[in-house]
């Protein structure tokens, strides 16, 4: 991996973006000078005459419960790996399930990793939303071979008895792509999981549980037209391997952390995020998942989205101002990273100083589920936004739930 200044270059993509635009003909001075990392609009959006987003209703609860993972994919915007130890923990779990039962707009829980079945508290968090919520879309977002680990051989039956939907990876319908992003013998193994899926009634016609597969490009382009690309998957899967599923979901590759290596590497970075910006659609912009998305890393922090947790832009206030400053780790001198208050209560600031600094860390650490009751408190909220952000509104669109416009 590249590093700079002890940072992943996937972690500052949005600098080198950033002198992209500066290039840019038509870019103005005044849009240039508006990106930065506390953005809330893009010189794209700017001078498509877009004001800048602000958090809609929340539809979607997305837990990210852990970054462990038992494979390194090449394009991995998370960089999970079996080396990962970072772990959604019981309590932060329970609060979540809290929130979730506190916010009735909440339609779907949407719960991702790493391998999120590898956490001790998924199943646990599984079964006490389904009793929580009959009626709620609960969303497994599976490798396909975690299915195949020992000690998961009841997950197929486990995962039909809650009736929870399975968006599966699997980049290609050929091993030789599947494999050279993901590593050697995953195709295989994919569709092992996929057959094991198909066994207990997933994919199949007739049956109400949904198994929707992912595709996301294996190089510097953009996702081509899931109308295009679901026959192909359809006909090779059913036609070579004896495998049916629902519906494809193409996504394009976010410019960050191990994707951006990857581009990095090749030289192709400033090539793929011309793309990006060339290929900005406003349409595509209505349909973005951050306003309807609220995301939950593993220790309880709140973003906008996924990709923004991945560069640490999380949410820093709700929409009547209120900080984090009265979560559980936000108190003086604690906090479970390391941006805690440099100086304890014996030191030189002043009490009103103390209660400044203590202001501006919480900040820096966003708001957490113990900062709020209800996730209707961050509606209006403003999104952040960087140069990433492009990688969601080029062409059709991008989102967890595949493309924003049809």
């Amino acid at each position: 991996m590249f590093v700079v200044d002890g940072h992943s270059l996937g972690r500052v993509v949005s600098s080198a973006c950033i002198a992209l635009l500066n290039c840019m003909p038509g870019v103005t001075a005044s849009l240039q000078n508006s990106v930065h990392s506390a953005l809330f609009v893009l010189p794209m959006m700017q001078a498509a005459g877009f004001e800048p987003l602000r958090r809609k209703t929340c539809t979607t609860l997305q837990l990210n419960i852990g970054l462990y993972c038992n494979q390194a994919c090449t394009h991995c915007h998370v960089e999970s790996s079996p080396t990962r130890t970072e772990m959604m923990d019981r309590q932060t779990a329970e609060r979540c399930l809290e929130l979730l039962a506190n916010s009735p707009e909440v339609t779907c829980l949407d719960i991702t990793g790493g391998a999120p079945e590898l956490n001790t508290h998924f199943r646990y968090l599984v079964q006490e939303a389904r009793v929580l919520r009959p009626d709620l879309e609960i969303i497994d977002r599976c490798n396909l071979t975690v299915l195949c680990e020992p000690g998961q051989e009841d997950l197929p039956a486990f995962l039909a008895q809650l009736r929870v939907r399975v968006v599966a990876s699997l980049p290609c319908y050929g091993s030789d792509n599947v494999d050279k992003q993901r590593g050697r013998g995953v195709f295989d193994r994919s569709i092992q999981g996929l057959r094991l899926l198909n066994a207990v009634g997933y994919g199949q016609p007739g049956s109400d549980l949904l198994l929707d597969l992912v595709y996301n490009p294996a190089g510097a382009f953009l996702a081509p037209p899931k109308q295009k690309l679901q026959p192909a998957y359809k006909q090779e899967l059913q036609e070579v391997y004896c495998v049916q599923f629902n519906s494809l979901l193409c996504l394009n590759n976010m410019p960050i952390k191990r994707f951006a290596d990857w581009l990095i590497r090749r030289g192709t970075l400033s090539e793929y995020m011309a793309l990006l910006v060339e290929a900005f659609n406003p349409a595509a912009l209505q349909g973005v998942m951050c306003h309807t998305t609220v995301s939950v890393s593993w220790d309880g922090r709140l973003y906008d989205c996924d990709f923004n947790q991945q560069l640490d832009m999380p949410i820093v206030a709700t929409a009547a101002g209120h900080s984090s400053k009265g979560d559980r780790n936000a108190a003086a001198g604690h906090s479970s990273g390391n941006n805690g208050v440099v100086r304890d209560a014996v030191s030189a600031y002043t009490p009103e100083e103390q209660q400044q600094q203590q202001q501006q860390e919480a900040r820096k650490r966003g708001l957490t589920v113990w900062s709020i009751s209800s996730l209707s408190q961050l509606t209006g909220c403003l999104i952040r936004t960087g140069s990433h952000c492009y990688g969601c509104t080029a062409g059709a669109g991008s989102s967890c739930q595949g493309a924003t416009q049809t």
